[in-house]
């Protein structure tokens, strides 16, 4: 298969090229849509009333909520249509992310069976596989293609778990970007359902899981309510651990973890099928605390831990006779403890001390800790990137595989023949597989590795740091093509989530390879709250500390105009979701920042956000109204609240999808209703795109995904000053 390989030089974006006229300029007035018409709804908060202009196009079923979001819509892509040099990246974009290559996700085994997510463009979604080896000449049968429930690539896999054995295997399947799963069991070997799916196993935030007995006889699984069981209200809460035995009807499914579990909460599981024990996580909603649950052979449940305690994970060891935990307890970086299998927390010792660097605690991932042949693979974040440290069973340093530098860790999947099968990757090359044999100390990469379609070795990484308001350090990464003078004259795009300790790892992006090879420069942002230097980093940039991100974004874009490496009329920013947020605080606190800003699937109304179907999931990370500190603290940076009129604001494109169950899309309408009616002449084009038949992002199709960021990039390098030129093929 041809490799596209470029010398990431300077493309006709030359130093100093002057941004261009708003492009809505050339659309006839007449198309424009609507200004959204005003009528305020006030509500009183501890004693201060709230003025809400927009609060009408909260509700979607409302046939004039749909007319104004159409056209907003129709109106954007008409813009976006018209930018120059979409069509190109298009398809340079197509070339790449669309090119006939295959790579492979959630490799697992069971029994001596190895099954995998792989994807193979140009097919729109994953496909779940069984392989029939590690190495590259090995063959692959498909067990279950999403396009065979739906042409059009809408049905997707959210996950799926093997039996011990390996001969029946259980996928969740969603539709339309929902993340609503139902759980289907396959035989393995015919590929045909085993008996009638079971529903509501999946949901957005809370997400799903399932775990096999040892016998392979019953699942356990999360299971969301069903009709008439809550109130319509609570249909997306309550999330239960249920157990179902194979061959009987899902509506007689018994409860299996008999506890009284928090609304918002969240569900993990881990099977150790040698004992017949499970260990039972329990996070209280997005961001908040941990409590753990160990399940005896019996069925009984055995609790291990509190949500007060800070253990953020509970993992067996190699043989379940013990179990490891990683603490944050008086140990804000992580330390890693060991206790018996029958005892709690609270008689756990320290194996390993916390470090400079963070244990990363895993949620929805294999632990990231792993007992294997006696010594401790463990992930460690170092700022951003993460790595993979191995330990003696005492907590002394051991020899480890090989991995790259600045790069990032993926799974660690331990193999039947005693080896560790991990991922990883790094900014510059694809994510891959390999496997390390701790006894001959070897690394050897897998055949589930293909090269991608561009070459970005020559793209130069650095790392540094900015300075916050409050004077703490920021992380940045910086991506460089070739010939970057630091003379202020260089297109740059930003990027930062912080929230949830939610780490931004080093990945090969495929869609950054257009704005490289046309001299951009490309910066990912480790904020606070995310989890990149440990629980504090974290908590420093959650609840009353929110504005903390704000201002470290702040100070990175000053870093790099300080340094030289751009100016605002040549900087863009981009971010999703809570990164959504960090996008519409920095365009309302500093609407001279940046030349553009593109927020996808964003969060902007702050006080209304926990009343949205699954809004209350981030109490734990945002506040609530109901408290009136963090009700102060919420208010005070709320986006939609600090649109000022007569302000000039710069280009901005909002993305949504229509099916969005974490991120309710009635958010992007309200923000840019008040952004257009608030904006100065001069401003804009502010421009509102919703995906249908799409949702937070995970599951949509290939195509949807390639016009999507084809329309993002295309307007960021726009409004940038960057003449796009097509990649060399």
């Amino acid at each position: 298969m041809p490799c596209v390989l470029f010398p990431l030089i300077l493309a006709a974006c030359t130093a100093g090229k002057a941004p261009v006229d708003p492009i809505d300029d050339q659309v006839e007035e007449d198309s424009r849509p609507p200004i959204a018409r005003i009528e305020p709804v006030v509500d009183t908060y501890h004693g201060v009333e709230v003025s809400d202009p927009y609060r009408w196009l909260e509700v979607w079923d409302d046939p004039e909520v749909r007319a104004w979001s159409d056209a907003q819509d129709a109106f954007a892509r008409q813009v976006l249509a018209q930018l120059p040099g979409r069509e190109a990246l298009a398809a340079d974009l197509s070339r790449l992310m669309g090119a006939e290559r295959t790579s492979y996700r959630d490799v697992t085994f069971g029994g001596e069976r190895i099954f995998a997510k792989r994807h193979a463009p140009p097919k729109q979604q994953p496909v779940l596989v069984e392989l029939l080896g590690l190495e590259a000449d090995a063959e692959h049968r498909v067990l279950l293609g999403p396009e065979t429930f739906d042409a059009d690539g809408l049905v997707t896999i959210d996950w799926f778990v093997p039996s011990p054995d390996g001969s029946k295997i259980a996928v969740s399947l969603s539709r339309g970007g929902t993340e609503s799963g139902d759980l289907y069991i396959l035989d393995v070997e015919t590929t045909e359902a085993l008996e009638e799916p079971i529903p509501r196993v999946n949901g957005g935030t809370a997400g799903g899981v399932a775990a096999w007995t040892a016998d392979g006889a019953q699942l356990l699984y999360s299971r969301y309510p069903r009709g008439g069981e809550r109130p319509a209200e609570d249909m997306l809460f309550y999330v239960q651990l249920y157990r179902h035995t194979l061959g009987t009807d899902p509506a007689t499914d018994v409860l299996d973890l008999e506890a009284e579990l928090p609304r918002i909460a969240e569900i993990d599981l881990e099977a150790h099928h040698a004992t017949g024990r499970f260990l039972v996580t329990v996070q209280d909603g997005d961001g908040g605390a941990f409590s753990h649950w160990l399940r005896e052979p019996d069925g009984t449940h055995r609790k291990l831990s509190t949500f007060g305690d800070r253990t953020v994970m509970i993992t067996f060891s190699e043989d379940g006779s013990e179990l490891y935990a990683v603490s944050f307890a008086d140990a804000p970086r992580g330390r890693i403890l060991r206790l018996p299998i029958d005892g709690t927390v609270a008689e756990a010792t320290e194996v390993v001390a916390e470090g400079s660097d963070v244990v990363v605690p895993s949620f929805w991932a294999t632990p990231s800790v792993r007992e294997l042949g006696g010594r401790l693979f463990v992930e460690y974040q170092t700022g951003g990137p993460s790595e993979l440290r191995v330990f003696d069973r005492s907590g002394a340093p051991a020899p480890g595989p090989e991995q790259p530098p600045v790069g990032a860790l993926g799974s660690m999947v331990p193999t039947p023949d005693g080896k560790l099968l991990f991922s990883g990757g790094s900014f510059v090359q694809p994510w891959g597989w390999s496997l390390y044999d701790p006894t001959a100390e070897t690394t050897t990469p897998t055949g589930l590795n293909e090269p991608p379609p561009v070459d970005l070795s020559g793209v130069e990484v650095r790392r540094e740091l900015a300075t916050s308001k409050d004077g703490t350090e920021i992380p940045l990464n910086l991506l460089l093509p070739e010939g970057v003078q630091l003379d202020g004259s260089n297109p740059c795009i930003v990027t930062g989530y912080g929230g949830y300790g939610v780490n931004l790892t080093p990945h090969l992006a495929l869609d950054r390879a257009p704005l490289l090879a046309n001299g951009v420069i490309y910066v990912v942002a480790n904020l606070r709250g995310g989890g990149e230097l440990g629980e504090t980093w974290h908590e420093q940039g959650m609840l009353t500390h929110k504005q903390n991100v704000f201002d470290d974004l702040y100070a990175v874009l000053t870093h790099l105009v300080e340094r030289g490496y751009t100016s605002p009329e040549r900087t863009g920013l981009i971010g999703g979701s809570n990164g959504g947020l960090l996008m519409g605080a920095t365009l309302t606190q500093h609407p001279d920042a940046a030349a553009a800003v593109v927020s996808a699937v964003g969060i902007y109304d702050m006080l209304r956000v926990e009343l949205s179907p699954n809004g209350a999931f981030n109490i734990t990370e945002f506040g609530t109204v109901t408290d009136p500190a963090q009700f102060e603290a919420m208010y005070a940076y709320s986006p939609y609240h600090h649109v000022v009129d007569g302000t000039r604001y710069p280009p901005i494109l909002f993305t949504t999808g229509s099916n969005d169950p974490r991120v309710d899309p009635m958010q992007s309408r309200k923000m840019m209703a008040r952004l257009q009616a608030a904006a100065a002449p001069g401003s804009g084009p502010l421009l509102l795109r919703t995906s249908h038949d799409a949702g937070h992002g995970s599951g949509t199709p290939l195509r949807e995904r390639i016009s999507l960021r084809a329309d993002q990039l295309s307007f960021l390098l726009h409004h940038i000053g960057v003449d796009y030129t097509p990649m060399q093929p």
